[in-house]
């Protein structure tokens, strides 16, 4: 091998990573009303509030809290492995196409105990209305959720909200194609299921893998049918050797 085609020393992140990587910054340092404090906020720097993932096709496929920063907890899922959801293969990076946050600037400076403990009541409250929006938004009735949120013990409203594209339009070319959205889903599905092999799992990881197996079968029928579907397909002439 030549020294001129070897790239074992290249200090930089791959392309598809840093193209990731840029975007989520944009999302995240986007200005966002903030209606208790008074003018905006980056959006990443609300600190309590509730999050959803969509693929390609516009389908919900994650949602999540947090009250460590929307900032902390997106990009702790997107450009790391430590959540248990993209460690093991339930959420997987590369089908992320864009985000949707629901911060609650209400909750971003409380101190005290007891107001925490109300701000845990309403984010868990907001996660379940979110939870069943994302879910009846879905043309699966289901996401990606290995566990579903807590029974709310009070009301909520959905708040405004900011939704923003975090894939490039290069990136977006290669990763849209079908047949490579066809073969990432089924690797993502054979590790889920290994995963699932390997372990004493619960009910949820079963249901993940049922869900990303309508989601595999819905891609590829589509990806068929719009290539001809059965009529694509060759008639064998007869002759001997033909299925050698």
């Amino acid at each position: 091998m030549t020294g001129e085609n070897k790239r074992d020393d290249v200090n930089v992140p791959p392309f598809e990573t840093e193209d990731l990587r840029r975007n989520l910054v944009t999302f995240l340092d986007s200005e966002f009303g903030d209606p208790v404090a008074g003018g905006t906020r980056r959006v990443g720097n609300f600190r309590w509030g509730v999050y959803i993932f969509y693929d390609y096709d516009g389908e919900p496929i994650y949602v999540g809290q947090t009250n460590e920063m929307l900032r902390t907890r997106i990009r702790r899922h997107l450009t790391n492995q430590r959540t248990d959801a993209v460690a093991m293969s339930v959420l997987d990076p590369f089908e992320v196409y864009e985000i949707e946050v629901f911060p609650l600037p209400q909750f971003q400076n409380i101190t005290t105990a007891a107001d925490r403990a109300t701000a845990r009541v309403h984010l868990n409250a907001l996660e379940h209305t979110v939870y069943a929006k994302a879910i009846g938004d879905s043309q699966f009735k289901a996401i990606l959720n290995e566990k579903d949120p807590p029974v709310p013990v009070v009301e909520s409203e959905i708040p405004p909200s900011f939704k923003m594209r975090v894939v490039s339009e290069e990136v977006a070319k290669i990763r849209s194609h079908p047949d490579f959205r066809i073969a990432r889903r089924s690797l993502i599905i054979a590790r889920l299921a290994q995963v699932i092999s390997e372990r004493k799992v619960q009910g949820g990881l079963r249901r993940v893998l049922l869900t990303q197996a309508k989601r595999l079968q819905w891609l590829a029928d589509r990806r068929y049918q719009a290539l001809g579907g059965a009529a694509s397909v060759e008639m064998e002439t007869g002759e001997e050797g033909d299925n050698e």
